[in-house]
C-alpha cells in the first residue's frame, strides 16, 4: 500500500471533520432531554452545538485551499 503525499488543505479538512463530529454529538446529547422528558442542559451546552457549523467552515476552507493549490500547480505546468 502506497501512501499519497498530503496536499495543502488536507489537515484543515480533517480538523473540520473532527470539529463537526464533536458538534454533532453535542447536538444529539443536548436534544436528548427534550425527548426523554428530563431537565434541559445549561445554555453552554447549546453553544457547543455550534461547533457543527464551525467544523463545516473549517473543512470548507481546507477544500478551497486545496483548490487554490491545484490551480497554481496547473498554471505552472502549462
Amino acid at each position: 500500500m502506497t501512501a499519497t503525499p498530503s496536499a495543502p488543505g488536507d489537515g484543515l479538512v480533517r480538523a473540520g471533520g473532527i470539529v463537526f463530529i464533536v458538534g454533532a454529538v453535542a447536538t444529539l446529547v443536548t436534544m436528548a432531554p427534550l425527548f426523554l422528558g428530563t431537565d434541559p442542559f445549561p445554555p453552554i451546552a447549546y453553544a457547543v452545538c455550534m461547533l457543527m457549523g464551525v467544523g463545516f467552515m473549517i473543512a470548507g476552507a481546507g477544500v478551497l485551499r486545496s483548490i487554490a493549490a491545484q490551480r497554481r500547480t496547473a498554471k505552472s505546468v502549462s
